[in-house]
């Protein structure tokens, strides 16, 4: 299974809560959380190696999530953030993670003067570092959605892509937008360890979109309900494997087992994709008719097989579908059968939202920013986690391939609506939050 099927732990996150790291001197704050980093996961990364040598699972990476770092620092300038950023990348460098999340705020229903200066800053400080991740939380379906955060990332994103061009935009790929943020998600470029969380937790993000595409092969031509139950198969063998491996890497580092995301995390390797799964469910390319009704389907039956293996669950728990990161995704962008407009209608029912997905150049702030409601308006109304990780790629238009590297793959730019909603993003304010959110 593991060979063959690409049966893996996609992340080992340690969540790390730095709120004792909080003060007014923007310096003294960078050292201390970087001393905090150093000194926790310091013994992380060979631990998880380790376990994956004994159990013969591979782990594919060990990282770190922290605490929202936006009001950590009292009366920040743009240059405290920036210095912020260096401080956690250097520290997430030395204990040997690729990546670092929880350079975040949470600005569902507005921003204090230390998140505004913090948004400020996000281009710099992704553009300045190779590891740390950023996230935005603009909506919740508590909250509604604050729009004026919509512009405003809007706005980064353009800066940001703008000051990584000669790498096609690169900063992007670590900065997403979300609406209803969970603060348990060990998945890149969106986690964080949420100010509900403890003190420090282990949190496995298991992925074996390979394992269900193997499980598949046996139903033949079984109708749906088959199709069902062997994804619950292999999702509850995947999770079992996951909570092993969780709970013996938090007993040798000390620290509390946080929970299992079940998330199918492609790769833009041969056999380790999503895409695949949609198609050997009955797709002859997925985004054609039919696409959401059988992501629907993998979505839910992951939910319920791995429910069923552990307690545990939580995170994010579903299907990811990222263009850049997903071959056979990739392909369909490619050949025109998937558009953005069917991405959107599929991320009404898996797990996140519009991920890796490549823009031309010349898509204005303003487009971006309706690109970010509308998918914060199907996460508000549905009450689920939705976000988006798009790249404005400088220089590019459609049909152009942009190349990110590693993990993070290519993928082809895609087009985006020419219609203008600069008038609806110019209004601001914020769309109250719905009926839904009135559960008490």
């Amino acid at each position: 299974m593991v060979r063959e099927a690409h049966l893996d732990i996609r992340t080992v996150t340690l969540g790390l809560n730095l709120q004792d790291c909080a003060g007014p001197d923007g310096r003294a704050v960078a050292d201390a959380v970087a001393a905090r980093v150093r000194e926790k996961a310091a013994r992380l990364k060979g631990e998880a190696d380790r376990i994956a040598e004994e159990f013969g699972v591979p782990i594919v990476n060990a990282r770190v999530a922290v605490t929202p770092v936006a009001n950590l620092i009292g009366r920040p300038r743009p240059d405290d953030f920036v210095a912020l950023a260096r401080a956690l990348d250097g520290a997430a460098r030395d204990v040997g993670v690729d990546f670092l999340g929880g350079f975040s705020a949470l600005v569902e229903k507005g921003e204090t003067a230390a998140e505004r200066t913090f948004l400020e800053a996000l281009p710099e400080a992704l553009a300045n570092t190779e590891r740390v991740c950023a996230s935005v939380n603009v909506a919740s379906t508590h909250a509604g959605i604050n729009m004026d955060a919509v512009r405003t990332m809007g706005e980064r994103i353009v800066e940001a892509a703008g000051r990584t061009a000669d790498r096609d935009g690169i900063a992007c790929a670590k900065l997403v937008t979300f609406a209803n943020a969970v603060g348990d998600n060990p998945f890149m470029a969106g986690a964080f360890h949420g100010f509900g969380e403890p003190e420090a937790a282990i949190n496995i993000g298991i992925s074996g979109p390979g394992v269900v595409a193997r499980a598949l092969e046996r139903v033949g031509d079984g109708d749906l309900g088959a199709v069902a139950e062997a994804i619950k198969r292999a999702a509850f063998q995947i999770t079992r494997a996951g909570e092993l491996v969780g709970r013996e890497l938090s007993r040798r580092l000390g620290g509390g087992f946080g929970i299992l995301d079940l998330s199918l995390a492609p790769t833009d390797q041969v056999g380790d994709s999503v895409g695949e799964i949609l198609e050997r469910i009955g797709l002859e390319r997925v985004g054609g008719h039919g696409s959401t009704a059988a992501l629907a389907l993998l979505n839910d039956a992951v939910k319920k097989g791995g429910a069923f293996a552990s307690g545990y669950v939580g995170g994010l728990s579903g299907a990811f579908i990222p263009v850049s990161e997903d071959k056979v995704m990739a392909r369909a962008a490619a050949e025109g059968h998937l558009t953005l407009d069917k991405l959107e209608a599929m991320t009404a029912v898996c797990s996140v939202g519009l991920d890796m997905i490549a823009l031309p150049g010349a898509t204005p702030a303003t487009t971006i920013a309706a690109i970010l409601a509308d998918e914060a308006a199907i996460g508000v109304i549905n009450r689920k986690t939705t976000a988006v990780r798009v790249i404005p790629v400088p220089g590019k238009a459609v049909g152009d391939v942009a190349r990110f590297g590693g993990l993070l793959g290519e993928a082809p730019v895609m087009a985006a609506h020419p219609a203008s909603a600069a008038h609806l993003i110019a209004r601001g304010g914020r769309i109250p939050a719905p009926l839904q959110g009135l559960g008490n």
